[in-house]
């Protein structure tokens, strides 16, 4: 669509299960948000990860830019196509507007694509959703709440690598 001149590259659409989606609009709480969760968690990965903001993941049914993404590799290591399942190690979606889709067809597209860690910053909720081990329904087969007391754990490869204070993560 793109090609044909129907979409032009800066149109707010996802590609997720083969639907297009409009993207919501980032309000500042979001925006603060989404930059709060990419300066902590660069904080604690170690060489051989970056974080990407808002950038395309290629999964088989899918192209979602979730807000926040731990990536293998390096940046130039990308220049010829967007990280897939085997690359992403954590997602991240900052939900105001979007809970429900992030609740829902997003987090089944990404327990389908079988990336391992996806979280869940839930503005309204004032919490930290985590949710680990895809599952074949697609779906994920655990949730851990974390409170605006509590920190979340960052797993790497099935490693903790340290703990993100929820509160540093809310506007």
């Amino acid at each position: 669509m793109i090609r044909e001149g129907i979409l032009g590259d800066d149109d707010p659409i996802e590609f997720i299960e083969g639907v297009l989606y409009q993207k919501m609009t980032n309000h500042p709480p979001h925006t603060l948000s989404t930059e709060l969760t990419r300066v902590a968690l660069e904080q604690v990965l170690l060489p051989g990860w970056f974080v990407n903001v808002q950038e395309p993941v290629t999964t088989l049914d899918s192209e979602p830019e979730p807000d926040v993404s731990v990536i293998r590799g390096t940046r130039r290591g990308f220049g010829g196509q967007h990280p897939g399942p085997g690359d992403v190690c954590l997602l991240v979606e900052v939900a105001d507007d979007s809970l429900r889709r992030d609740r829902g067809v997003k987090k089944r597209a990404y327990a389908r694509a079988a990336l391992p860690v996806y979280w869940i910053v839930n503005l309204p909720g004032r919490q930290a959703e985590v949710y680990t081990g895809p599952a074949d329904e697609p779906d994920y087969r655990h949730r851990q709440d974390y409170g605006p007391a509590e920190s979340v754990p960052v797993v790497i490869d099935g490693r903790e690598l340290g703990r993100l204070a929820v509160a540093d993560l809310l506007p």
